[in-house]
């Protein structure tokens, strides 16, 4: 993998243990010759991951809706920064430039970007590893949810597998240069019927 999505917070939370670990992915991408494509803000997490590849020497392409641009502060200090008109399109654009995600914490904007990730993978519209680095046992309940999915019969295993989790940032990276798609054409056959 040459270029990693990051989606993230545009907030700090509650205890630098948040901020500690987007520095760690930071450095982890710098230090592997990765690309980081983030959402654009110089604020939160994502400004802190964005800062740490760029102190560091690394390369950060940010992709950010005009909307946003000064709500989100958009970081001027970026490898390059891309202008889309929305939210669909910011998060197309980060998938076309990436050869897979790392999911730090966040709110609603980074759930939803996670979760529309791993339904396009699970729709085999693409086959990048998704990670999801769960800091502090930030994501536990997450890990629960997906559990509780496939064990009421809502979500199948194999689909369960797409999402990769660790709270370490270079095994979860390991993890992901590992992955392989399992192929699932089972959903295509009953869209045909």
């Amino acid at each position: 993998m040459n270029s990693i999505a990051v989606f993230c917070a545009s907030s700090l939370g509650n205890s630098t243990i948040y901020q500690q670990a987007a520095q760690a992915v930071g450095t982890l991408l710098v230090e592997r010759d990765m690309t980081l494509v983030y959402g654009g803000g110089r604020v939160g997490l994502m400004g802190v991951v964005a800062d740490t590849v760029m102190q560091l020497g690394g390369k950060a392409i940010g992709v950010i809706p005009r909307f946003l641009a000064t709500a989100e502060i958009a970081h001027q200090g970026l490898t390059e920064l891309i202008m889309v008109e929305s939210m669909h399109q910011r998060k197309l654009k980060m998938s076309e430039l990436s050869e897979g995600v790392i999911t730090l914490p966040g709110g609603y904007g980074t759930l939803e970007e996670l979760t529309e990730m791993l339904t396009w993978s699970q729709l085999q519209l693409h086959s990048k590893p998704i990670g999801i680095l769960n800091v502090n046992g930030y994501y536990d309940h997450l890990i629960q949810l997906f559990d509780c999915m496939v064990q009421e019969g809502m979500l199948k295993e194999s689909n369960r597998n797409i999402a990769l989790f660790s709270n370490d940032p270079a095994d979860l990276l390991q993890q992901m240069e590992a992955y392989r798609q399992v192929e699932n054409p089972h959903w295509l056959d009953k869209k045909k019927t």
